[in-house]
């Protein structure tokens, strides 16, 4: 049975008139990887500091293993660890010494600091550079030697932000299997905050995603896919032997098929209201078409997020269009200067930029 241990009520923070973090109600269960998603200056950042009690919310509250996050701060420090997007550690001592000097912070006598900084170096496979100064380290390893030092004080819940920017394909790749032992073999829970869609979809059990403070969506990838076809939303690729140019004209006229677009590598991309892959066949045979391949990519983080995001947008834009009608029916002027939800967002990221 799944046990609650993360969850907002509410939670609310305005910066003046931008609202960093409209209304979010999120829940997280003990164990999981929880992955927040969204661009930067949706909103992702300002809950971290919310959920750590380093800012407080304009309104709501939020709830850490029973501690409130703006009222027990101090007992919520205790079992959460956090490893900001650009971790910092003094250039001038080792990797080590690091370590060993959060513990001794964290009140840990020293023989625990040296045996526990001992063995963290050796599961986050910094041993061979455990006594070089941390100020030669790349990002990667600074990376790395972030989780030894959040694993210092051993946390119940880690806090991660952007874990997997600036670092290399290989690097990429054990940090995320790195993340991911964390929570299968030591029971922690992970929340971390990224744009990274790959990664994410790689190692995360659920996602919510974030836009202009608002989560709007939330669940694990391939719920939410099905969602999306629950909605008319289907989506597939497909490629032909033959030049496929007439066939996006060919296929744009068909019932059911809402876009056509071509990809990169000279296949179509289709997004239909229902799934077309049975008679897609057919259709492709009647018009002697060559099928080299064909598959659908409602399970894809990638188009998931790409499509709640645009659905968000085109929300955002009909209610900015709503509300300058009624202004306009109200002061029988009209006036005012119309800007898209893209156009907002960028001026929001623009004056706000830690938000």
């Amino acid at each position: 049975m799944s046990e609650t241990i993360i969850q907002t009520f509410g939670l609310t923070k305005d910066y003046g008139e931008v609202k960093a973090v409209d209304t979010l109600d999120l829940t997280i269960q003990r164990g999981e990887i929880f992955g927040l998603l969204g661009p930067n200056g949706a909103g992702k950042t300002t809950t971290t500091l919310m959920l750590l009690g380093l800012t407080d919310p304009t309104s709501g509250h939020a709830v850490i293993e029973g501690h409130d996050c703006t009222k027990d701060p101090l007992d919520v420090k205790k079992i959460v660890g956090y490893l900001p997007d650009n971790v910092g550690f003094y250039p001038d001592m080792t990797g080590r010494q690091n370590l060993i000097f959060t513990g001794q912070m964290n009140s840990l006598d020293k023989e625990t600091c040296e045996s526990r900084s001992k063995e963290l170096l050796e599961r986050v496979g910094m041993t061979y550079a455990a006594d070089r100064k941390a100020g030669t380290y790349s990002r990667g390893m600074r990376q790395r030697l972030g989780i030894a030092d959040v694993l210092m004080k051993d946390p119940e819940i880690i806090i991660m932000d952007e874990p997997t920017l600036g670092i290399d394909p290989e690097g990429m790749r054990e940090l995320t299997k790195l993340i991911r032992d964390l929570a299968v073999k030591d029971g922690r829970t992970i929340l971390l905050s990224s744009h990274q869609l790959y990664q994410v979809q790689e190692i995360c059990d659920r996602v919510g995603i974030f836009v202009e403070g608002k989560l709007i969506a939330c669940g694990r990838i391939d719920e939410l896919g099905r969602q999306l076809q629950s909605e008319g939303l289907f989506l597939m690729d497909l490629q032909v032997e033959q030049n496929s140019d007439p066939l996006v004209k060919l296929l744009s006229a068909k019932e059911g098929v809402t876009k056509v677009t071509k990809n990169d590598n000279g296949s179509l991309h289709i997004e239909s209201t229902r799934d077309l892959r049975k008679e897609m066949i057919s259709f492709l045979m009647m018009n002697n078409y060559t099928l080299l391949d064909m598959h659908q990519r409602g399970g894809d983080l990638e188009e998931i997020y790409r499509r709640y995001f645009e659905k968000a947008g085109e929300e955002i834009d009909a209610a900015g269009k709503n509300s300058e009608a009624g202004s306009a029916g109200n002061d029988g002027r009209g006036k005012g200067t119309k800007q898209t939800w893209r156009e907002r967002r960028a001026n929001r990221r623009k004056n706000n930029p830690g938000v």
